[in-house]
């Protein structure tokens, strides 16, 4: 069963927490959030992405880059930007999209679940960006990254939640920059806390990582590292936990930069084997169905559905991102390992279709392909298989903030 305990969160005061919140380190680059702190000494990106404070050009994996992130927490500490709570405390975390609500319980969640597949995963890391989180972590000795967990929706939970948002105050309420708005609230009450811990102890057997395997992973290795010099907290990691009812998967498209020495005649001619294809107007085709993709190549969009002999029925084979893989990235593009293959690259849903075509016009890439979004259904079967989906086949919305609540691994 779920093991998750409360923690006394690193946080910013309340009239300082829409300028310290930031957007997770890893969809922004360096030259990015430099240009999203600019101005701003509370972004929290001064210590997720501190080489913005070192000059040009330095390596992102330099050891100065961990070191600064290290003094620039300290700063923000000394400043009273940031307090440490005085107790443990569970966190309640609401984000509205467009509309839309979803409300997580942020928590420190078990390395021990993590290594014991109570906590489930459903995709390979890469050494590199573990390598860069450990060194974070350990050097900052903070857990500034929040991994997204996901659960299956239990009523008790649901419940004591949302009583609590409704008879208490938040303590942190804004709109971002881009009109997502954030709201937290502390659960400070021993009872409370005491019956969140429990039910997740009794009746919720195990946990999924939807956004967060480098983190995750990561943070199982710095206690490895750390061996008898390891504290109690780092035997827990950071964690916003999400009912599955409330989550929105959105479609992850790919662009390639050529076609494997084909003409375009000769690619089209060649996907044709395996799908049905329809020439569209110049509107971006959305997927609306499972097995059907869009193209954009040459100035066209298609409209491309599988046949069946393309896939199979268990967890993996069913997927479009599967279907997509073998039947043409590695069959007729020759791209076999996604994950290194420096000619594809990867768009989430939240960027649009239409900038699939502009990187295809502007001469970028070759060929362009639009996704139907993995459902959590299909994201459950497959940890619970024991499978692993395609790199970049899940993109969540809306994100955490980072630098909201933040796990100290060090008293």
């Amino acid at each position: 069963m779920a093991s998750i305990q409360p923690f006394k969160a690193l946080r910013p005061q309340a009239q300082l927490a829409k300028q310290v919140a930031s957007r997770p380190y890893d969809v922004l680059n360096s030259v990015e959030a430099k240009k999203e702190a600019a101005g701003n000494p509370a972004s929290f990106l001064h210590i997720t992405k501190s080489e913005i404070d070192l000059p040009e050009p330095v390596d992102i994996h330099d050891a100065q880059v961990y070191e600064q992130a290290k003094e620039n927490l300290a700063a923000f500490i000394k400043r009273d930007v940031l307090f440490r709570e005085s107790k443990d405390c569970y966190y309640i975390y609401q984000l509205i999209m467009h509309g839309r609500s979803q409300t997580g319980l942020v928590c420190a969640s078990s390395i021990d679940d993590y290594e014991n597949d109570i906590i489930k995963k459903h995709e390979f890391t890469r050494p590199e960006k573990e390598l860069d989180r450990i060194n974070h972590i350990k050097t900052s000795g903070a857990q500034t990254g929040n991994v997204f967990l996901a659960y299956r929706n239990n009523p008790s939970i649901d419940a004591l939640i949302e009583n609590w948002k409704k008879t208490k105050t938040a303590v942190y309420d804004f709109e971002a920059d881009d009109q997502i708005q954030h709201t937290i609230w502390v659960v400070n009450d021993e009872s409370t806390i005491q019956s969140i811990t429990s039910i997740f102890e009794k009746e919720i057997p195990c946990t999924y990582i939807a956004d967060g395997h480098h983190r995750a992973a990561s943070a199982a290795k710095v206690r490895a590292t750390l061996g008898g010099n390891a504290t109690k907290n780092a035997d827990y990691f950071l964690t916003t936990l999400f009912p599955s009812n409330q989550l929105y998967i959105m479609d992850y498209n790919r662009v390639v930069k050529d076609l494997n020495g084909l003409t375009p005649a000769a690619f089209l001619e060649a996907v044709a084997k395996q799908f049905d294809i329809e020439q569209l107007a110049k509107e971006p085709f959305k997927p609306a169905a499972l097995h059907e993709m869009g193209m954009y190549l040459n100035g066209s969009w298609y409209k491309l559905t599988a046949k069946e002999n393309t896939y199979t029925t268990d967890p993996i084979g069913v997927l479009d991102v599967t279907i997509l893989q073998n039947n043409i990235l590695d069959a007729i593009l020759g791209i076999a390992d996604p994950r290194t293959d420096a000619r594809i690259d990867f768009v989430g849903g939240i960027r649009g279709l239409q900038v699939l075509a502009d990187r295809v016009d502007n001469g970028q890439f070759a060929v362009a392909f639009s996704l139907y979004a993995v459902t959590i259904d299909q994201l459950f079967a497959i940890a619970d298989s024991g499978n692993v989906m395609p790199p970049k086949s899940t993109w969540f919305e809306p994100k955490l903030r980072d630098g909201l609540l933040t796990h100290l691994i060090y008293e």
